[in-house]
């Protein structure tokens, strides 16, 4: 393996101002990015979609918990498998605290294709206490293209998508998927996906995520 070179004190400075006028190009050029992806139409959810949770059944309304943001991990686990995809669940790991998020009034939610009977076993096994449910009864995961049909049989494809509620209507604001997660986990990221941002409400901030009063 080789090593980077060994320069001064002077010239790693040089060189770190240098990329750092880079950087912050690209960082511009994501904030440019993000307010684009802000003004994307949205779409109606129609179909009254039905997931197993651990209170039993639930709508994909149900899932938002009375917020106004919905984020779905499209996590990969497919009902015949016998665990979950080690690369969603090392995602899933570096997901932060939720309260940072539901503070934001955002909620976020696992959905994986297995029966729920399958999924909690491995969710104990995983320690996580992130909302997870199953949608192995309808086609919530064809319709947001996390199973694709791929030669004569359905293929578990890792993503995110938003969603936006309306009183009782919900709207489809924003999907990614495989590659488009490597650089997403944080509440930030996960805020940058969604149609309302990062925004603050009111005067709010990041606080210790046993002091937020929701």
């Amino acid at each position: 393996m080789s090593l980077p070179e060994i320069v001064s004190r002077e010239q790693w400075r040089a060189a770190r101002e240098e990329l750092l006028r880079k950087e912050e190009a690209v960082r511009r050029a994501r904030e440019v990015l993000g307010a684009e992806r802000r003004r994307l139409p949205m779409v109606e959810v129609d179909p009254e979609y039905v997931f197993e949770g651990g209170d039993g059944k639930a709508t994909l309304l149900d899932l938002f918990e009375g917020r106004a943001q919905l984020v779905v991990h499209h996590f990969m686990f497919a009902p015949e498998w016998a665990a979950g995809c080690p690369c969603c669940a090392a995602f899933l790991d570096q997901v932060g605290h939720l309260a940072h998020l539901r503070a934001r009034n955002t909620s976020f939610a696992a959905v994986s294709r297995a029966p729920f009977v399958r999924i909690l076993p491995f969710k104990a096994r995983m320690g996580w206490a992130v909302p997870w449910y199953s949608s192995s009864h309808g086609d919530f995961n064809l319709d947001f293209e996390a199973t694709v049909d791929q030669g004569g049989g359905q293929v578990e494809r890792p993503g995110l998508s938003c969603f936006l509620r309306d009183h009782d209507r919900v709207f489809h604001t924003y999907s990614v998927y495989d590659e488009g997660l490597d650089e997403l986990g944080t509440t930030a990221a996960l805020l940058d996906l969604t149609a309302l941002g990062r925004r603050p409400l009111g005067s709010d901030r990041l606080r210790l995520h046993d002091e937020y009063d929701f």
